[in-house]
């Protein structure tokens, strides 16, 4: 099923694609959105045949996207992909020694010492 979902998903893909690009340039592109466009923006033009075909397949193309979310999600089933893989049983996670320093890198501080950071004091 998904497999069939994902195809139908790219040939609406690929044929939104063709038909966007086959419609007529309104002209202009980002230059007529700056001023002096004499009413050219605001001015709505008639829907032809190309449009209503762009406007379906897009909604097409949505509705084949939250499908396809749907069924990867059904397919997730709460696991990780370390689960599937076995890795997280094969690494497991280290405490860092006191909390400070993760990469082992410090020497584990005396029985006196602190966990404070060297900073001068302000006397």
């Amino acid at each position: 099923m998904e497999n069939v979902v994902l195809i139908i998903h790219l040939l609406l893909a690929l044929s939104l694609i063709g038909v966007v690009l086959l419609q007529r340039s309104d002209g202009g592109g980002l230059g007529a959105m700056g001023g002096g466009g004499g009413g050219a923006v605001s001015a709505r033009s008639k829907a032809t045949g190309l449009g209503k075909l762009t406007w379906i397949l897009a909604i097409a193309f949505i509705c084949t996207s939250l499908i396809l979310t749907v069924i990867a999600a059904q397919n997730a089933s709460g696991s990780s992909i370390m689960d599937r893989f076995g890795g997280a049983d094969e690494v497991p996670a280290e405490e860092p020694a006191g909390g400070i320093d993760p990469e082992g890198l410090l020497p584990p501080p005396s029985a006196g010492e602190t966990n404070m950071p060297l900073v001068p004091s302000a006397d």
